[in-house]
């Protein structure tokens, strides 16, 4: 995230409330509850990123903790949640995300398995460096794998979603070019506040009467 490891830490805690709220109240709908996490796990995300701060970057254990997660878990599992919590009008359609999430994870996990990521902190930002062969395609199958699928949710607080961490991409790539994916992440991290009301105005499943005698 952008400014310091402050920013970042009260960042992070914040966004993890929000997500053990979204999570508490996913409860009520089992199938809402992997994508209900998302926030939780951004918010621990942001944390993880005050530790490299702290650090000065470097090729540290938190450097590779925030990597795992911004780069092969997120690719798996924004597509895995968004086809739980999707109408089943919409899980067809979710499977090219939803394999193009798998790959994209597979090549990313493979790369940070034979490969050093690298945090350096650029004034106000943090910079990560992986060395990624066939870039272009990984960050196509990336994007694919996340924002499509949230776009082709048939969900509109999902859809909503998608459209603002597509914007914040966008965004984050042309201000902060070699930091995009720490910055973009920040971004995707308060975004999803989202999903907290889209959990919020979802309705308890209706309880079956039960039985009367005779009936």
């Amino acid at each position: 995230m952008c400014w310091s490891a402050t920013a970042d830490l009260v960042a992070g805690a914040g966004i993890a409330a929000v997500g053990v709220a979204a999570v508490t109240l996913a409860a009520r709908h089992p199938r809402d509850l992997p994508l209900a996490t998302l926030p939780l796990l951004l918010g621990v995300h942001q944390i993880i990123e005050a530790a490299v701060w702290h650090n000065d970057g470097g090729t540290g254990p938190a450097t590779l903790a925030w990597a795992v997660i911004a780069l092969p878990l997120l690719a798996w599992w924004v597509p895995v949640a968004v086809l739980c919590a999707a109408p089943p009008s919409a899980r067809r359609r979710l499977l090219v995300p939803l394999a193009a999430g798998v790959a994209t994870a597979a090549a990313l996990a493979y790369a940070l398995a034979t490969r050093t990521v690298t945090a350096e902190i650029r004034g106000h930002t943090v910079g990560y460096s992986l060395g990624l062969p066939h870039a272009g395609l990984i960050v196509v199958g990336y994007l694919i794998a996340t924002i499509g699928s949230l776009l082709l949710s048939g969900d509109r607080g999902l859809v909503l979603f998608g459209v603002l961490i597509a914007v914040g991409a966008a965004v984050s790539v042309v201000l902060w070019r070699q930091e995009y994916v720490s910055t973009w992440c920040a971004f995707a991290a308060v975004c999803s506040v989202v999903l907290l009301i889209r959990v919020s105005s979802r309705r308890p499943p209706a309880s079956r009467s039960p039985a009367r005698p005779g009936s």
